[in-house]
């Protein structure tokens, strides 16, 4: 194992992709997007290929799967070498951005943030079908992602079932009352003691210090607003997070609009969406620090209940944490990948 890159067996290929969904976003982010795709060895070989698409975790941007840690590969590194096994077959993964001024956007539409949602399922994977060798029907291509990523996973497959035949989720957000709520007293007192119980004046704050994030809440505190401005914003843009800033009391009418997007209330709804689904591995460390171990539980057992057939999921709780488990993509990706077709429609 050496300290910097290593030569990677297939080709991983850096573009920039122009999104009209993001097109005037109401936080003047870019609307031309980094977007990297990962060919396999012998790309060519096969007339068309299954996709799997990788999104990221909050705060996540796309230059961080290049971040090392010691005595580990990177994850395009993980990814290259799974698919030069001559045991799992070939696929084209395709990392995306979706950074945003608040770190992250759900993988949803939000008045506040702008058409993430729309900007994944139409803008990226149009411009990969258009530009790649791909198999452009659902039951071959796949969704993925760790955390919010994970979430990202878990609703974009529930929405866009004509888009997505499988997906993976490595501790993706579920069970909000487990994995969100423990943390809104602890951002209430920071919020009280140091910016008068008013996010605004947090925001204000946070948008013009010279160093951000030095304090350790005021991550969790711009996290989350950009999951208020994803699940709970109105028409005209305004957000309202779930709990009073100045005392912590949770608000039950916006709690309400956070747990609609809880994926595992949303099962039942899209009942239909889930059986369809040829493959669906659900993971996450048994040690999780924002109980998405219990959240991952909830959604397997969310989805048992709809029908989802045994056969088709994975189900596993690791021994983990909620960091240091990128090696989980790989054996997820090759699972999927197993299921996904590889003949055109």
């Amino acid at each position: 194992m050496v300290p910097w890159s290593e030569d990677l067996k297939g080709e991983l290929h850096e573009h920039v992709v122009t999104s009209e969904a993001l097109r005037g976003n109401p936080l003047g982010d870019p609307h031309e997007r980094p977007l990297w795709v990962h060919t396999p060895p012998g790309y060519g070989d096969h007339a068309r290929y299954p996709t799997i698409y990788i999104i990221q975790g909050y705060c996540g941007t796309i230059s961080m799967w290049r971040n090392r840690t010691p005595f580990r590969r990177t994850l395009p590194e993980l990814v290259d070498a799974l698919f030069a096994r001559e045991d799992v077959a070939p696929a084209l993964v395709v990392y995306v951005d979706a950074w945003t001024g608040y770190g992250g956007s759900q993988y949803l539409d939000s008045p506040a943030i702008g058409a993430y949602h729309t900007y994944l399922c139409d803008d990226v994977v149009a411009w990969v079908d258009e530009h790649y060798r791909t198999l452009a029907h659902r039951d071959a291509r796949a969704i993925t992602g760790k955390s919010s990523g994970g979430y990202g996973a878990m609703v974009t497959a529930m929405l866009r079932p004509d888009l997505f035949g499988a997906f993976a989720t490595h501790a993706g957000d579920a069970l909000f009352d487990a994995s969100y709520t423990p943390s809104f007293p602890r951002l209430a007192r920071r919020l009280r003691d140091e910016f008068g119980g008013s996010y605004d004046t947090f925001l204000e704050y946070f948008r013009n210090c010279e160093v951000p994030l030095l304090h350790e809440l005021d991550e969790l505190l711009i996290e989350t607003y950009g999951y208020a401005a994803a699940y709970s914003s109105d028409a005209d843009g305004t957000v309202h997070v779930p709990f009073d800033p100045a005392t912590g009391r949770l608000i039950p009418e916006i709690w309400q609009r956070w747990l609609a997007w809880d994926p595992v209330r949303m099962a039942a709804g899209h009942a239909e969406a889930l059986r369809s689904m040829r493959a669906i591995w659900i993971d996450a460390g048994r040690r999780d620090e924002y109980y998405l171990d219990l959240g991952a539980s909830a959604f397997h057992q969310a989805l048992t209940d709809v029908g989802v057939s045994p056969e088709r999921m994975y189900f596993e709780l690791f021994d983990g944490t909620h960091a240091r488990i990128e090696y989980r993509y790989p054996p997820a990706i090759a699972w999927l990948t197993g299921h996904l077709t590889t003949e055109d429609h």
